[in-house]
């Protein structure tokens, strides 16, 4: 039996470079970075100064002042996406599709603002003063609850919470999904807003953050670039439409790209270093390549995890290495966290989109602030600019604290 083709019918994303889709691929593809001060708190006390804000975001626009009040900023902005895509789409959930239309969203942390707010309300004033919304708005699957409650989805609602790769995970769990035919249609991708006094106290702690560019916001991001030393932290959301080629195409839909593969590993290794000879991120590349029914050399682009931390990137450039052969050396790889900074739990949804509209577009955007190449990241990871390309298939990665790795294949459509 023919598995279900599963394709791409709608995009959306609210992300440090613009409150839609259109603006932030603009940015995107004109090498513009979204990195600048912390406003959400007053951050000058911090080793890390600086962040990929969403700037000028208003929940109200996509839900009530009341509804914005009980909800945390990350459920805001995962409303806001969702309404973009059901837009984007122009998927209409209706009695007869509404039961096999899932909801299945990748969140890293959750609701961190709504507690760290409460908790102080505790040490003040008591438990007496605590919100009944603090539970339900700091819950990680609220994201996908909400967005299954504005709009009837009563296919299965997820949240997969697996560090950085949770939103590649969950797209790739609607994939599959879709493949097995337990729902026809999913709203997938991943959200996140952890720019919070303990989400960046916490990760300055571990040393991950970069520190030395609070002066010089833009070019803080600079992954694979011998004087990286430390993701900047990001917030916002990547969604998708996946659908069942045959539904698409009934309704008229616009395609963006086709999924054909994911796969997933574990470096069964260290809480939150990567293995360094990057075996475990080569098996998960390895396995959406089997998944797909693709030789290695097919692939020619790829959106990197690329955090812009010394292990990550080099342990990436050799897990590459390790999984295309000689082949990696005619990749073309995107690092686009050097512009977003890095969404976390979100990272993977919107940099699946990139990826998609990277094939529509037949694109392969720049990484920027990449001047001085590590002699040991030594691929090319377009850091002259984006640059037009003939391309058929492309992969995004990422990974995450606790060894867990994710890998997509996307397809370019041709009608």
């Amino acid at each position: 039996m023919t598995r279900p083709r599963v394709v791409i019918t709608g995009v959306a994303g609210v992300t440090p470079l613009g409150l839609d889709m259109e603006t932030t691929w603009k940015g995107i593809l004109a090498g513009e970075s979204g990195i600048g001060p912390i406003t959400l708190f007053d951050a000058s006390e911090y080793k890390a100064q600086i962040a990929g804000e969403v700037k000028g975001f208003d929940p109200e626009k996509y839900i009530s002042k009341k509804e914005a009040r009980h909800q945390d900023r990350f459920t805001q902005i995962a409303l806001a996406g969702a309404a973009q895509l059901m837009e984007d789409s122009g998927f209409k959930v209706s009695p007869e599709n509404a039961e096999d239309t899932a909801c299945i969203l990748g969140v890293g942390i959750g609701g961190l603002r709504t507690i760290e707010v409460n908790h102080e309300k505790l040490l003040k004033s008591g438990p007496g003063k605590i919100s009944p919304f603090m539970i339900p708005a700091f819950i990680a699957n609220m994201a996908p609850g909400l967005i299954a409650i504005k709009y009837g989805l009563r296919g299965p609602n997820a949240v997969v919470t697996t560090a950085c790769a949770s939103a590649t995970h969950a797209i790739g769990q609607a994939y599959s999904e879709i493949v097995l035919g337990r729902v026809r249609a999913c709203v997938t991708g991943g959200v996140e807003s952890a720019v919070t006094p303990v989400g960046i106290s916490g990760f300055c702690a571990l040393k991950a953050l970069c520190t030395d560019h609070n002066d010089d916001p833009t070019h803080a991001s600079r992954p694979f670039d011998a004087k990286r030393n430390g993701f900047v932290s990001g917030e916002g959301c990547g969604l998708l439409m996946l659908e069942r080629l045959e539904d698409a195409q009934a309704r008229g839909a616009k395609i963006y790209a086709e999924v054909v593969g994911c796969g997933a590993s574990c470096d069964a290794f260290h809480m939150t270093a990567p293995d360094e000879d990057g075996s475990g991120m080569a098996i998960s590349m390895q396995r959406a390549l089997k998944d797909a029914g693709l030789p290695p050399e097919a692939i020619i682009h790829i959106n990197a995890h690329a955090t812009s931390t010394y292990l990550n990137d080099l342990c990436e450039t050799r897990a590459m290495k390790m999984c295309f052969g000689e082949h990696a050396k005619k990749l073309r790889i995107s690092a686009t966290k050097s512009m977003t900074g890095h969404l976390l739990g979100g990272a993977g949804g919107i940099e699946a989109c990139f990826t998609a509209l990277a094939l529509r577009d037949q694109v392969v955007p720049g990484t920027i602030n990449l001047n001085d190449p590590d002699p040991e990241c030594d691929l090319d990871y377009t850091a002259d600019g984006t640059k037009h390309a003939d391309f058929e298939y492309a992969m995004s990665n990422n990974f995450g604290f606790g060894g867990t790795n994710s890998s997509l294949i996307f397809k370019r459509w041709d009608a």
